[in-house]
């Protein structure tokens, strides 16, 4: 059997993204008929709505929210920590059942940001950091890749174990 890649949902065009759109990306929807896809959306999972408001991480990265050193506002200043920390725990899960060493995330979110996220201004400047799934992926050892680091992850599921 071949190994299996967590995915986010809306990068194989499933309408989650949060204005109710999917994120369709041609060379993730290949490398899903290639391999094993276990898709989530950590924001709907984690219960948040669709389409659902604009979220951005205040006062840190993911790594920060992990840590309980900063919090998830809405644009409308609601707090969702609660629902980015559930929905990055059952991510985790889902990864652990099926053995995933190797994620490919959404770029920018914050719940799947790889490398840089929205800045917690609500104005499109970005920051370097993790989103919350991929801060918890990563403290577990599971390789996260965004959806411009395709050629990376395809390699890294090349050279991963093929179980029998």
């Amino acid at each position: 059997m071949s190994p299996a890649i967590l995915v986010s949902s809306c990068l194989i065009g499933e309408k989650c993204a949060y204005d109710g759109r999917g994120r369709a990306v041609s060379v993730v929807k290949e490398l899903c008929e290639r391999f094993r896809c276990i898709c989530v959306c950590p924001e709907m999972s984690g219960g948040l709505g669709c389409p659902r408001e604009v979220h951005e991480i205040a006062g840190g990265s993911g790594e920060d929210i992990l840590d309980g050193k900063a919090r998830v506002l809405s644009l409308s200043g609601k707090v969702r920590t609660g629902h980015f920390m559930r929905g990055a725990k059952i991510a985790l899960e889902k990864a652990l059942q099926n053995s995933i060493s190797v994620a490919i995330l959404k770029r920018h979110s914050p719940s799947c940001g790889k490398n840089r996220i929205h800045a917690g201004k609500f104005d499109g400047t970005l920051r370097d950091g993790n989103g919350v799934t991929t801060a918890l992926l990563l403290r577990h050892g599971i390789r996260v890749f965004s959806e411009d680091e395709l050629e990376n992850a395809a390699q890294a599921l090349c050279a991963s174990p093929i179980e029998k």
